[in-house]
């Protein structure tokens, strides 16, 4: 796995390609993709060496199916994975690779927090990068009819690597979605993306920091990172402010948000031209932080919205940010709970991204909706108040 909470996530995969078939024999699954493999232009021998290992991985599917902490708050999930540890370990990390942080912020633009983020949640500084065989791994998950048309391309795109040198598939080992390395990136993000950083001929992202940062700031360079600007801020709100407008779907500048009373916890608000949100994860009793837009590419790397909230602050505290002002949030939903509100949301028409228990952003959409059609404080923070309303 990646870190042993992290890597539930299945981080920046590619875009659906045309129906991919699935199912059926595995055999004869890892026939069609060999075929396929040589149409693409693969020599035969390369295609048999490639796929000589390949076996079908159970404890991939349970992996894939046992995601529970997606259900997590952004307080509970967030005091879970940041431990003074991770941003001890963290600091004496960006000291140690400072000439390698300095080039990525001159070259790319991406502060070193957002990066030293990324590999303390992903696999803890490297030192928990997963043991799943990612070939197998790939091949099971694009062989699986729930999501194929999300991995199929990836083995390819491991095949890809295998022919540069840079992929072992009886031996490269990762996450069981398919990352691999330090910041667990997909084969075909590494084709895509990767660096080689410390300059030796390959990229490592598995054992050289240098590849796996530089390769990851470059990522996110291409996924739209604003060079230089910030992604996320704690704040203070007023107690009036209109909680309709606040959320990931509406946006100010900052001068407007200054206007309506929205202070920074620490230093100062983003340049005034700047478009933000105000982003209330456990509504408007709970932690308060601004949106910049570098924080929607958060959501290019990972589509979890805890997760991504998670990792944009603790972004800011390995950078000397303060520990955020919890508040005093109103309960949320249980699970079971969460999924009865998720379908009276369907039942009116509203599009919550399946009854699954999980609070994702189309959810919170929805929420705020039908929290202001009932005359509640549309703060987008599902409680039992408005699952007995509705």
């Amino acid at each position: 796995m990646r870190s042993a909470l992290a890597l539930v996530f299945s981080l920046s995969l590619s875009l659906p390609a045309a129906a991919a078939t699935c199912g059926g024999s595995f055999s004869g699954f890892v026939k069609d993709l060999k075929q396929e493999a040589i149409t693409k232009g693969h020599a035969k021998g390369t295609v048999d060496k490639f796929f000589a290992s390949v076996a079908q991985d159970n404890a991939t599917l349970r992996a894939d199916r046992s995601q529970g902490v997606f259900q997590l708050d952004f307080i509970t999930f967030s005091r879970r994975v940041i431990s003074q540890n991770r941003i001890d370990n963290g600091r004496r990390n960006a000291q140690k690779w400072d000439a390698v942080f300095d080039r990525i912020e001159r070259e790319y633009g991406v502060s070193r927090g957002v990066l030293l983020a990324f590999w303390a949640l992903e696999t803890d500084y490297g030192a928990v990068q997963g043991d799943f065989n990612t070939l197998n791994s790939l091949v099971t998950l694009s062989h699986d009819c729930r999501r194929p048309e999300l991995f199929r391309p990836q083995v390819f795109a491991a095949l890809e690597l295998y022919e540069k040198g840079d992929f072992d598939p009886a031996r490269t080992t990762g996450a069981w979605a398919g990352e691999i390395g330090m910041v667990q990136m997909l084969p075909g993000d590494i084709l895509e993306n990767g660096v080689d950083g410390d300059g030796d001929g390959h990229i490592s992202l598995k054992t050289s920091p240098a590849d796996a940062l530089v390769s990851g700031a470059n990522m996110l360079r291409e996924l739209g990172w604003r060079a230089n600007e910030p992604w996320l801020q704690e704040i203070a709100v007023p107690a009036d402010l209109d909680w309709s407008e606040t959320g990931l779907d509406h946006q100010k500048t900052v001068g407007e948000w200054a206007k309506l009373g929205v202070k920074p916890r620490a230093g100062s608000l983003g340049k005034s031209n700047l478009k933000a949100s105000v982003l209330l994860p456990m509504g408007r009793n709970g932690p308060a932080f601004l949106a910049y837009p570098n924080f929607d590419v958060y959501f290019e790397w990972n589509k979890s919205f805890v997760y991504v909230t998670t990792a944009a602050y603790f972004a800011t505290r390995l950078e000397g940010g303060p520990v955020y002002t919890a508040g005093n949030p109103t309960p949320g939903l249980s699970g079971d709970q969460m999924k009865a509100l998720q379908s009276k949301l369907q039942a009116r028409g509203h599009d919550v991204g399946g009854v699954d228990g999980i609070l994702g952003a189309k959810t919170r959409e929805a929420v705020q909706k039908e929290q202001l059609r009932l005359g509640l404080p549309a703060d987008a923070w599902p409680t039992t108040e408005l699952l007995s309303k509705l």
